[in-house]
């Protein structure tokens, strides 16, 4: 019965923000605001809207709103087709906002990695706090 693991895992970062809500979800959700901290992108946030994210390495991410909850909850497809199975990325990211006494807290999840997918995986793990660092000081900008 068992072909092969269907086990995934999922890389987690959270990450505290000295920001209300409204400002790290609108760095979230604006285009122009998500290319300066994330990839060049087509977003909407409208459930079903289908969009990519252009990486600076060449990489074309094919991205669909799956759940758009203002200022708490926004998750998308986040997929890489690749010949190499390896490579073939399938995952799922999604952003969970809570409000904190001194801003807000940020929990990013993407799942999706299969075993085999360690390289991706590395990835994302090294990636992630990345953007957040980023997504801070855009965040910090438009103060």
């Amino acid at each position: 019965m068992n072909e092969g693991s269907t086990e995934t895992r999922a890389v987690v970062v959270e990450r505290e923000f000295r920001h209300p809500a409204e400002k790290i979800w609108r760095a979230l959700t604006q285009p122009h605001l998500i290319e300066e901290w994330l990839m060049k992108n087509d977003f909407k946030p409208a459930v079903g809207h289908r969009f990519n994210l252009r990486g600076d390495w060449g990489g074309v991410l094919d991205c669909e709103v799956l759940a758009v909850e203002p200022h708490r909850t926004l998750s998308y497809r986040w997929d890489f087709p690749h010949d190499d199975a390896a490579y073939d990325l399938r995952s799922v990211v999604t952003f969970t906002l809570t409000p904190t006494r001194s801003g807000t807290h940020l929990r990013v999840e993407q799942s999706g990695f299969r075993p085999d997918q360690k390289q991706a995986y590395g990835g994302a793990r090294a990636g992630w706090p990345q953007f957040l660092e980023r997504l801070d000081q855009v965040v910090a900008q438009e103060d």
